[in-house]
């Protein structure tokens, strides 16, 4: 049987979408009837979360997914190419559930707060390339937008910026095409959200050369004001942070069974509090180094003193200053290589600190491409006007 992508991403996304609301319905206790307590004590396994995951992962493994895409990299498979169909006499229907399991994952570990597992959960599929995961709209938002999300909270900061960037981009050229969709709603939701992350990566590492200008446009029309007061990392910049982030973050759950002891409480918030206390904490570490970064983009060399001088501290809190810089812009990737986000460096050789920074590539082809289009329409609009 070959059934479309569609209805079988649809069935992974509901599947995940159904045990998220089960969590959340569970959660809220305080108004719940004696007759839904009893239901939820007498079904204290429903939906459980390793039931949810070990659903997910037998899809993964009977498909032999992984194995396919291996043999794909080395030519001996067809996997992408056909869009997962299966043109020779067989059946798509396990392999692509397989896929898509995948991207469940991520998504349940995403909800659980478990960025790390979730992202290996994904290392099969290459997101830097077209994939079976682009063929459908839903899949291919969700992937990117978790995936964006993950990256965030692991401080790949970069790897973020790049998958946001070519997601909105896409969005935007497409979402036309979309509009008599039942997702459009959802489409545009997610996109929304987004671009609020994506101003939180661009203030936490300032890497606005990696955005396409169409982006960059839309993205300070959206958030140009708040970003310039979020590098202030004062009260109101916290509370920008906190607001952005409530906003974009997934819906976060809590996946043990709630406590029947009287009386009863809410807590389907507390997983989102936790995350978002521990974000906030990682900006207010962030504090102390738009100071440090302010002052390197000044300087190509200058010595400790100088520098410490300049920031009111002494040589030995500086140095520490400049290794926590160090930490805070750099992360472990998938493949536990350390990576840079920084797009100030530097090196200290002697007591002079060195300073390296990245020159943005200039591209013109996008501007020079927008006033084309608008002079085209200036034309356009001028051929209608009728000269009396």
């Amino acid at each position: 049987m070959q059934l479309p992508n569609q209805w079988l991403w649809d069935m992974v996304d509901e599947f995940v979408y159904q045990f998220q609301s089960f969590c959340q319905y569970r959660a809220k206790m305080k108004n719940k009837t004696e007759q839904e307590i009893a239901l939820l004590r007498q079904f204290d396994q429903a939906w459980n979360v390793y039931g949810v995951l070990n659903y997910l992962q037998a899809f993964v493994e009977k498909s032999n997914i992984i194995q396919i895409l291996e043999q794909e990299k080395e030519g001996i498979e067809q996997f992408t190419a056909t869009d997962g169909y299966d043109y020779s006499g067989g059946s798509n229907v396990l392999k692509v559930l397989g896929y898509f399991s995948m991207v469940g994952l991520l998504r349940v570990h995403c909800l659980l707060g478990d960025y790390q597992t979730g992202l290996k959960c994904l290392l099969p599929i290459d997101i830097n390339q077209q994939g079976v995961y682009t063929s459908v709209i839903g899949s291919h938002i969700t992937t990117i937008y978790h995936y964006g999300f993950a990256s965030l909270m692991m401080r790949r900061y970069v790897k973020a910026i790049r998958e946001f960037n070519k997601m909105l981009l896409y969005i935007y050229k497409t979402k036309q095409y979309h509009q008599k969709s039942p997702q459009y709603e959802q489409i545009l939701k997610k996109n929304e959200q987004m671009y609020a992350l994506l101003a939180i990566c661009l203030s936490l590492c300032p890497q606005t050369k990696l955005v396409e200008e169409t982006v960059n446009s839309q993205l300070r029309e959206k958030y140009g004001e708040k970003m310039a007061r979020m590098q202030r990392y004062d009260d109101e910049a916290f509370a920008i942070y906190d607001e952005l982030f409530s906003y974009a973050c997934p819906k976060f759950i809590t996946p043990s069974a709630p406590s029947f002891e009287e009386p009863l409480v809410n807590y389907n918030q507390d997983a989102y509090r936790l995350q978002l206390k521990l974000f906030l904490y990682e900006v207010k570490q962030q504090q102390l180094l738009s100071g440090v970064r302010t002052f390197l983009k000044v300087y190509s060399t200058i010595s400790l003193g100088k520098l410490a001088n300049y920031m009111e501290v002494d040589e030995p809190t500086l140095r520490t200053i400049l290794f926590s810089y160090k930490h805070k812009t750099h992360a472990v990737d998938s493949d536990g290589k350390i990576i840079s986000n920084a797009d100030v460096d530097f090196y200290i050789d002697d007591d002079m600190i060195h300073v390296v920074e990245s020159k943005p590539v200039k591209r013109f082809g996008d501007y020079f491409l927008r006033q084309i289009v608008k002079l085209e329409g200036v034309i356009n609009d001028m051929d209608r006007i009728r000269l009396e």
